[in-house]
């Protein structure tokens, strides 16, 4: 028999604004103890230098992580020109250095090839897998590790801010999976001026801004008391890039079941994914035909 995992039966998202030096995962941790909650989870790691929202689901709402990590996000960065690092942000080891520094409109020029759909290829101190290991891993154990690139959606990228010859800060919008370390360095490269990221900062995830987000010191002041609860967002906004449609009082029942319910849709077409609510709250997403909705996935609510 499995055994029963301690903690209380709460759901919901919060939104953290999350220190430099720590990993996503301690962030999870903090917050799951300062909530006492059973089950804890994160959409889209940020590097552990990065600062800004993680947004972090509590309970039923990780069965909607995989929403808010499809959706776009925002981050600003600064960009140290000049210097390529073998790690392509500034925690790394200068491997490449050059004296050229591209003006402004010669950088705004650049940044187009870096807009729309592109090919990546993520840094080889990141968390990809190769042949089932990590590439940090490996790239630790000093082997030269080779990458596939992949593709990425980035809607946009502008220049925002020139500190000085040697930094430029930029603020990119970009969908799934997309490293601002490897857009640095590959900038760095396009300009023959080489680039790491000194600074990262992610302004936006989804329906999440950071100016919403709390401090790891405001959690610690709250933790395991009622006011902390009062930032706890509803699972619902993890859904906010899905159309919804409204549960009848007997497919509610049929879909907490995980049966296929019946559904009043105005603007859903056949074969759409969306999410059911039923007086507010969210009941199951999955497909919608002919009326009813087939789940996919069903949330289960404490019995009070």
């Amino acid at each position: 028999m499995a055994r029963k995992r301690k903690g209380r039966d709460i759901s919901g998202w919060l939104v953290v604004d999350k220190p430099a030096g720590m990993t996503s995962t301690s962030v999870v941790n903090k917050v799951r103890w300062a909530f006492d909650a059973k089950k804890a989870g994160h959409a889209g790691t940020l590097d552990p230098d990065a600062t800004g929202v993680l947004a972090v689901a509590l309970g039923e709402a990780t069965k909607t992580v995989p929403y808010i990590t499809d959706a776009l996000k925002a981050y600003t960065f600064t960009v140290r020109l000049g210097q390529a690092t073998n790690t392509d942000d500034a925690e790394g080891e200068v491997i490449a250095q050059s004296d050229l520094r591209p003006d402004d409109d010669t950088i705004k020029a650049a940044l187009g090839q870096f807009v729309g759909d592109i090919m990546q290829v993520p840094p080889k101190f990141s968390a990809v897998k190769i042949d089932g290991q990590r590439a940090y891993k490996l790239a630790r154990d000093g082997e030269d590790v080779e990458i596939a690139a992949r593709p990425l959606w980035v809607e946009e990228l502008v220049l925002t801010d020139r500190e000085d010859a040697d930094h430029v800060t930029l603020e990119m919008t970009c969908g799934k999976g997309g490293y601002v370390r490897s857009i640095a360095r590959d900038l760095g490269a396009v300009l023959g001026c080489f680039g790491h990221v000194r600074e990262l900062r992610r302004i936006w995830s989804g329906p999440f801004d950071a100016g919403d987000g709390l401090t790891l010191a405001q959690i610690e002041d709250m933790a395991k008391q009622p006011e902390l609860d009062q930032y706890l967002r509803p699972l619902e906004e993890g859904l906010a890039d899905l159309p919804e449609v409204k549960a009848t009082s007997e497919g509610t029942t049929r879909l907490r079941n995980g049966n296929p319910g019946m559904v009043i849709a105005s603007d859903v077409e056949y074969g759409e994914e969306c999410w059911a609510s039923f007086d507010g709250e969210a009941v199951a997403v999955g497909i919608f035909k002919a009326g009813e909705l087939h789940p996919s996935r069903v949330f289960v609510r404490p019995q009070t």
